[in-house]
């Protein structure tokens, strides 16, 4: 490849429902009224994950069937093709559609090295979906763009609006997609709006937030670096612990010690992640398994910056267990309107998100899976913000992190701790 690869995109255009559809406004739950904005992801299909189907018919064949595979989905995922009400608080049922690019790159996936490095080769901007010129982004729920590269691989990127989804809602709205565009005559899990049926205790005030400069960094957690604290907790504890236990407490110890005396001894380091809690709403929701709204309890472990310092990682692996295990009660109390799941949004908290079991990787558009999917929000500066993801092969089994968690005077230094678990 020569040059600063380019790609060039089609007029944005609205795909509609394929039928009739309901109208009105359907008010957003109070767990979606405390989120907001647009989460980008972007999903990579190389050519050897292409299905032999698609590949035989052609791009264009498989874009088509990828956009009526939208089409259909949003008969039953009818509040998707509307749009988020200028109050935030509800979604207006106008069945406008969802916004679709297409798209063709001047390079091949392997010119850009399958999209897998940090900083990417390819303006992570140019795989995303904008609405066109002049119109806001406020409102949208959904947009798409599929990239066709000269290989014959495709990325898909989607924006989708977090007041409406949390990730394994857009997850599953994805997969009725893909489901739709393969010829399945309905999604394998009906959709569930079912908003009304959460809780509305007394909201916290809003936090105040502070702009930082997160530097992105990308780092893998091999597979033997999981296997060895695992082994550490189950001879310490006796009993196992999951990969997310394990990788949890390498990043909790890694930022802490990467930002060594920047805090002081006694000051509280926090990582805050995103725990599922349908689980715990059967007999609340309609159904449990469609519900495609935000669902999530925050979980905390919270200690003091020497204490993650000097904790072995068998001891911070209890820590998160410990922290996994009160998502119930808290969740529960905050039904009720005694608690909320609020944390300090500072330097030092971490907010994580576990992206590699949502099923974004399991979605099939007529491509096959993708090789490869991974968070682009670059956009995100108030918080510092993790994503687990699954590693594209042949480094399966282990943990991806994608992390805009530390400034710049800090960035090799946790670099380099994480780099021992590499």
């Amino acid at each position: 490849m020569t040059g600063r690869p380019t790609v060039t995109k089609s007029p944005p255009a609205l795909i509609p429902p394929d039928g009739p559809t309901p109208g009105g406004t359907l008010p957003l739950s109070s767990i979606d009224k405390t989120v907001g904005g647009l989460v980008n992801l972007i999903q990579v299909f190389p050519r050897s994950s292409l299905s032999t189907a698609r590949d035989d018919q052609g791009a264009a064949a498989a874009v088509a069937a990828m956009r009526n595979g939208f089409s259909r989905a949003l008969v039953p995922y009818y509040p998707v093709a509307g749009r988020v009400a200028p109050s935030g608080l509800a979604v207006d049922c106008t069945g406008e559609g969802v916004l679709f690019v297409e798209a063709a790159a001047s390079c091949a996936l392997a010119d850009v090295d399958g999209l897998e490095c940090c900083p990417l080769l390819i303006p992570g901007e140019l795989l995303l979906p904008f609405p066109p010129r002049g119109e806001k982004l406020d409102g949208h729920i959904l947009m798409a763009q599929a990239t066709m590269f000269t290989c014959g691989g495709f990325a898909v990127g989607i924006s989708f609006s977090h007041a409406v989804f949390d990730g394994q809602g857009a997850a599953q709205f994805l997969k009725a997609v893909g489901e739709l565009a393969r010829g399945f005559p309905a999604p394998s899990v009906a959709p569930v709006w079912g908003r009304d049926a959460i809780p509305d205790p007394p909201s916290p005030p809003p936090p105040q937030l502070t702009e930082f400069r997160f530097v992105k960094q990308v780092a893998d957690i091999s597979a033997e670096s999981i296997a060895r604290v695992k082994d550490e907790f189950k001879q310490a504890a006796g009993e196992g612990c999951s990969t997310f236990d394990a990788v949890t407490a390498v990043v909790l110890k890694c930022r802490a010690l990467a930002l060594g005396a920047a805090l002081p001894d006694d000051a509280e380091v926090c990582v805050a992640f995103a725990a599922g809690t349908r689980h715990l709403l059967h007999g609340v929701l309609p159904a449990v398994d469609g519900y495609y709204g935000n669902c999530v309890y925050l979980a905390c472990v919270a200690r003091t910056s020497r204490a993650v310092r000097e904790s072995t990682l068998a001891e911070l692996v209890g820590a998160v267990r410990e922290a996994k295990d009160a998502v119930a009660a808290g969740f529960a109390s905050w039904m009720r309107g005694v608690g909320r799941f609020d944390v300090p949004l500072d330097y030092s908290t971490l907010i994580l998100s576990d992206w590699s079991r949502l099923g974004f990787d399991e979605v099939d558009y007529g491509f096959g899976m993708p090789g490869y999917v991974f968070p682009h929000n670059d956009h995100v500066d108030f918080v510092a913000a993790l994503n687990y993801v699954s590693p594209p092969a042949p480094r399966r089994g282990g943990m991806r992190l994608v992390l805009r968690c530390v400034e710049e005077p800090h960035a090799a230094a946790f670099a380099a701790e994480l780099a021992k678990f590499a």
